[in-house]
């Protein structure tokens, strides 16, 4: 009986030990995700020269830090650009996970070029913005609402776009089942997942060749101790069931980071004005490079229907 007993304890020690490995190293922004991510693909190198033309804006641009608090009390960083005309158009750009702005200046870039002004916020946990957790897009999705009053509060005629890559999709689809306001004209979701726990598990089956059950489970029990929120909440299936705001879902059919698939759930989800493109032979959170022509010629066509 003792040995059964022994047995199961050493047995529950070390599923709790898989359960918070997987959780730190999906969720805590401090330990490295180099075992998620790979480096040193040609891609990366592309982006990377990307991301050094991207630093303009931080660098030589009419750029303003700016500052949001959440409602949990964290200070939250943002980058803020105003247009020559002082426009009443304003796109929120998301970045993804454990990312940062200048992997999305390129899109700043088109926005500004259409006379937009443009917010970039830092996600909770991610560069100059306070948080010890990732927020996956559900604690996000109310940052991103801080954000948009912190626009009509200094704009009350502002036409408001919300934009986002990769878990920035998953961010802004999330908000778009809150309540908001009439400011908000579109949102763009580009390559973004059905939720946080389908995310994981794919990955974990990815990465590992293991089941969800019953690591998964332990890292969402670890995720809700320490976070405050279930990895199951983090939804944007279930948020888009609440979207009225016209929405544009964009992926690559060659992504396999968050895999295709998951944009015709998505879509699906959706009973109001909605659109989707695919980018042929475009991996994550590479559309915009692969045909920038059809990306772009699609984002302005869908915003030029919205936003007046």
């Amino acid at each position: 009986m003792k040995i059964i007993i022994i047995i199961i304890i050493l047995g529950l020690i070390i599923l709790y030990l898989c359960g918070n490995y997987f959780y730190n190293l999906a969720i805590n922004p401090k330990i490295s995700k180099s075992v998620v991510f790979k480096d040193d693909s040609e891609d990366e190198k592309k982006q990377r020269e990307r991301d050094e033309m991207n630093r303009w804006l931080f660098e030589e641009s009419n750029t303003k830090d700016v500052y949001v608090n959440s409602i949990d009390n964290l200070k939250l960083h943002g980058y803020k650009i105003i247009s020559k005309s002082e426009s009443n158009n304003w796109a929120v750009i998301v970045h993804g996970y454990c990312s940062n702005v200048i992997k999305v200046g390129s899109i700043a870039q088109e926005y500004i070029n259409m006379d937009y002004n443009v917010i970039m916020p830092e996600l909770r946990g991610h560069g100059s913005s306070e948080g010890n957790y990732i927020g996956m897009g559900w604690h996000d999705r109310l940052d991103i609402i801080k954000w948009i009053n912190y626009i009509i509060e200094n704009n009350k005629e502002a036409n408001i776009v919300l934009h986002g890559s990769s878990m920035g999709a998953a961010t802004v689809m999330m908000t778009s089942g809150e309540e908001l306001p009439k400011n908000i004209k579109v949102i763009i979701a580009d390559c973004g997942y059905t939720s946080a726990i389908d995310q994981f598990s794919y990955q974990l089956k990815k990465l590992y060749k293991l089941k969800s059950f019953p690591i998964l489970n332990v890292a969402d029990m670890i995720t809700k101790i320490k976070c405050g929120y279930s990895l199951k909440d983090a939804s944007a299936v279930n948020q888009l069931k609440k979207c009225i705001t016209p929405i544009l879902f964009i992926h690559g059919d060659k992504d396999d980071f968050v895999p295709y698939y998951m944009m015709d759930e998505l879509y699906n989800s959706v009973s109001g004005e909605k659109e989707k493109l695919t980018i042929k032979g475009a991996k994550h959170e590479n559309a915009r490079a692969v045909n920038p022509k059809l990306y772009w010629e699609t984002v302005k066509n869908y915003l030029n229907k919205y936003v007046k």
